[in-house]
């Protein structure tokens, strides 16, 4: 078959492109201690993306819907005010997720996340997560397990990085 085939894309193997979303999901610390099997589960209800540097993968104050991996490129997360502009908080790369509470809580996005550059974005919806849990419910308490564990330690961090500015604000004399 002719490489340039309008059917070359569907009879095309896919087994490289999923070991590639099964590898970058092994950088995920929601992931990582799963086996080959149960990453293969998650990449099932993976769906990849291409985003152009700038093009936004969601906006703040949207319904949350899923979590993002980046698998190639970078992306920012951006708070945009009228003020301001846009204010880059953080470049996450390759192995970073983000958007992760949407899995359990459709609440609005607190933050914009667009492509910094030309990336390539995996993303999980809750949908799919829940008929996976529904569907295996042993890799979905192994999964949720993870879940809130991070979940936990990301809850440690942000309480000391808060305690820290509370200091801060009153060594300055700056009243809260």
């Amino acid at each position: 078959m002719k490489k340039d085939s309008l059917w070359a894309n569907i009879f095309a193997d896919k087994t490289k492109d999923r070991n590639e979303v099964i590898k970058t999901l092994k950088l995920v610390p929601l992931f990582s201690q799963l086996n080959t099997s149960e990453l293969k589960e998650f990449e099932k209800i993976s769906h990849q993306r291409f985003f152009k540097a700038g093009e936004p993968v969601f906006w703040e104050g949207e319904p949350g819907v899923g979590m993002y991996i980046v698998k190639l490129g970078s992306v920012a997360v951006c708070k945009i005010t009228p003020e301001k502009g846009k204010e880059e908080l953080a470049i996450l790369r390759q192995g970073d997720f983000f958007g992760e509470l949407a899995l359990i809580d459709e609440g609005p996005r607190s933050a914009t996340c667009m492509a910094h550059e030309n990336a390539e974005i995996i993303g999980i919806f809750r949908p799919d997560l829940v008929k996976l849990l529904a569907r295996k419910p042993r890799l979905g308490n192994k999964f949720l397990f993870r879940f809130a564990t991070l979940l936990g330690k990301r809850l440690i961090a942000t309480h000391k990085e808060n305690k820290e500015l509370r200091l801060q604000l009153e060594k300055s004399n700056i009243i809260i």
